[in-house]
């Protein structure tokens, strides 16, 4: 018999009869990390499949009420890291602390401590909410009125209090993740991590899923860890690691990590971008690369030296784009290469095409 990742991360005795109990445990939510403590702390992280990498000396550390982004492309490594964090995966070398336990080494103490988030949909629809609730109340040994109340809170808590008695499959993709949320969030962890929290989902459920995680940020001082492979919601995150082919590419503040950058971004299309970029970096003594057949070029004042370029190089330049900097500029600056290939980007438009296909059919 084979099990899905939250099968094996719930396949735990937990010895516990009440709420209480449970809170003896896991401490109160509100309860802090000694000043100056990380919350998750990575240690030189190694891990291998067969022939290929998946982790390769990683290290970073995750704050007391942060949320932490993990961003990188596919097969960047994020997804074996959230196993590992989530003691669903022993590493090959290195250690992984959360809460101060180690996850290879302790899971079964850390299962308690933690809420996880997977990225395959783990609720049963033919249930509703409070069933759903009740069933993973029962796995961390929770009975009675105090996982009734618990219930009650928890879907208050997420915006479904009112759709408590109603079945997860008369919801929308944003409340049924909403209600993995609430089964993440019943024993009241101080960590919370997410897989992709928002695949699947369209724009407006993706910024209510958002809207939650920053609430239980600010309000309840959960920390949360999130991968996501979307520019957009690594925007949204406090810190960042980004991951390329199991290595630490770039960490820091959203902000931080695209001043580094500085000034705006030229991109050129040209005919020869290979002939033109070097006559480009020898007239301008300047850094030049050329990524995806297109000429990428870093200025202060942007607007201004593209003059520059037009009158050096006349006729040679089709267009020209200028832009401030992003983290898929910062990715580039980094690797050498764009963040998602051609073919991910057509996987990833027929995914999201196929998936509003769905929800439409389904309204």
């Amino acid at each position: 018999m084979t099990h899905s990742a939250e099968d094996q991360f719930l396949i735990v005795k937990y010895p516990l009869t009440s709420l209480t109990q449970l809170s003896n445990v896991v401490g109160p939510i509100l309860k802090e990390s000694p000043a100056g403590s990380p919350v998750i702390s990575v240690c030189d992280l190694v891990h291998c499949y067969d022939n290929r990498t998946a982790l390769n000396g990683v290290t970073f550390d995750v704050r007391p009420a942060e949320l932490f982004g993990l961003l990188g492309p596919n097969g960047s490594g994020k997804t074996t890291m959230f196993r590992i964090l989530s003691t669903l995966m022993v590493p090959v070398g290195g250690r992984a602390f959360v809460l101060g336990h180690d996850a290879a080494r302790d899971p079964s103490q850390l299962r308690r401590e933690i809420g996880v988030v997977f990225q395959s949909q783990s609720i049963d629809v033919k249930l509703t909410a409070t069933e759903n609730l009740r069933h993973q109340g029962h796995l961390y040994g929770l009975r009675g009125k105090d996982l009734s109340a618990r219930i009650e809170s928890v879907l208050e808590r997420v915006g479904l209090a009112d759709r408590a008695r109603e079945k997860a499959e008369t919801f929308s993709g944003g409340m049924q993740r909403r209600l993995e949320l609430a089964k993440g969030l019943l024993h009241g962890p101080r960590v919370l991590l997410l897989d992709e929290p928002t695949t699947g989902l369209d724009p407006g459920a993706r910024r209510d899923v958002w809207q939650y995680l920053r609430l239980l940020r600010d309000q309840e001082q959960v920390t949360l860890l999130v991968t996501t492979h979307l520019m957009e919601e690594a925007e949204r995150c406090d810190r960042l690691a980004i991951l390329n082919e199991g290595k630490l590419v770039a960490l820091g503040t959203p902000t931080e990590l695209k001043r580094e950058i500085g000034g705006d971004v030229i991109v050129l299309d040209v005919k020869e971008p290979e002939s033109l970029s070097l006559r480009i970096q020898s007239k301008f003594d300047m850094d030049v690369r050329v990524v995806g057949g297109q000429i990428r070029l870093e200025r202060d004042h942007g607007h201004r030296f593209v003059s520059d370029l037009f009158e050096a190089f006349p006729g040679e330049i089709d267009a020209v784009s200028i832009a401030k900097p992003s983290l898929e500029d910062v990715f580039i600056r980094r690797t050498g290469h764009r963040f998602w290939s051609e073919q991910d980007k057509n996987d990833l438009t027929i995914e999201t095409r196929r998936h509003g296909e769905k929800q439409r059919k389904h309204t």
